[in-house]
């Protein structure tokens, strides 16, 4: 007899234990942010937030520094459940969600008050555009503008003669923009830019400070050229299907805590990538301006990639339109010159 019971509490021990781990849903996300830096922490202490408000029913793993490889291996193991997320520019989605782009298309914005009044509009089309895509996304963190860093002063389009510039691996747009000024564009994913810098592959790159402070690159350049070439901005995506799985309690929770985690990196990125600015000035690097010709140059072509690849169908002509239709409402606007100017090489 007390054989049987001991019997049958082992047997109920152990189906609670299996109902234990059968609740608990693991979330796997890649991430290039290096290990120690500031936006690790914080993503780690919403880690720590989701699993005590959901009573340990979501855990979050965090893969910093890029262990996990570029974005299409990052893909590749989110389709076979290797991994349930992560983090990526507008570029590692354009795959998944080709309108994704938009806001990062070259020289498409002038300051910093264009961009919140088009975001300010568009974000929710964006998002949904992910959903519907299968990736729950959460906000997105503005990284600033992307400048063009190399290890010789360009103040103007012959000085780009053949010096090989960094585009992402996977961005058509930016590869077709620099052809369009006849300059050579090398492919490479982000996990390899300092050893491009390093080894000669590459020349030049674009990327806003925080980015090249960040990511080390500015340790292998010399001169800043103070043109806002790209917007650039980052996002956290799950898989929907996984997602998808948790309690509407922890889905609730989970999107709390991250939206704000993101709010926060779209807020605090600004006030970082001014301090960046400051830092590399600080290391040496010095920053030019572009002459007016070349820069006109410039937006006349990145115009016409822009609309080709709208009426070749790579992404939405409409959307484009929607978007300088806010941009052109914005332009016209009282006090919208000034903004335009004082930002425009900042």
């Amino acid at each position: 007899m007390i054989k049987t019971i001991g019997y049958i509490c082992g047997l109920v021990m152990l189906l609670v234990m299996s109902l234990s781990v059968a609740s608990t849903t693991q979330i796997k996300i890649a991430t290039v942010t290096p290990e120690g830096s500031s936006w690790m922490r914080e993503m780690r202490a919403a880690a720590a937030e989701i699993k005590e408000r959901t009573e340990g029913r979501v855990i979050v793993k965090y893969y910093g520094g890029g262990v996990m490889g570029n974005d299409k291996k990052v893909l590749r193991k989110m389709r076979i459940g290797q991994l349930q997320g992560g983090a990526f520019t507008a570029g590692g989605l354009v795959d998944q969600y080709p309108d994704i782009v938009l806001y990062t298309l070259p020289l498409i914005f002038n300051s910093q008050q264009e961009v919140d009044y088009v975001r300010q509009r568009m974000d929710s089309g964006m998002v949904e555009g992910l959903d519907q895509a299968g990736l729950v996304t959460f906000g997105f963190a503005g990284g600033g503008f992307g400048n063009l860093m190399a290890d010789r002063p360009v103040e103007r389009n012959d000085d780009l003669r053949g010096q090989k510039v960094w585009v992402p691996e996977g961005d058509t747009i930016s590869i077709k923009g620099l052809e369009a000024l006849d300059l050579l564009p090398v492919a490479l994913p982000i996990t390899d830019v300092l050893t491009g810098l390093q080894t000669g592959l590459l020349d030049a790159i674009v990327a806003p400070p925080i980015g090249a402070v960040i990511l080390q690159w500015y340790t292998k350049v010399s001169f800043v050229t103070e043109l806002p070439i790209s917007y650039t901005m980052a996002m956290l995506v799950i898989d929907k299907r996984i997602f998808g799985k948790l309690s509407t309690v922890d889905q609730k929770v989970f999107r709390e805590v991250m939206t704000a985690v993101y709010d926060g990196f779209d807020r605090t990125n600004r006030a970082d990538n001014a301090s960046a600015r400051q830092a590399l000035k600080n290391n040496g690097i010095e920053f030019v301006r572009l002459d007016q010709s070349t820069v006109d140059r410039w937006r006349r072509a990145a115009a016409d990639v822009n609309h080709s690849m709208a009426d070749a169908g790579v992404f939405s002509a409409s959307l484009l339109r929607e978007l300088q239709g806010y941009l052109e409402e914005f332009r016209s606007s009282d006090g919208a010159h000034a903004a335009v100017s004082a930002e425009l090489f900042e």
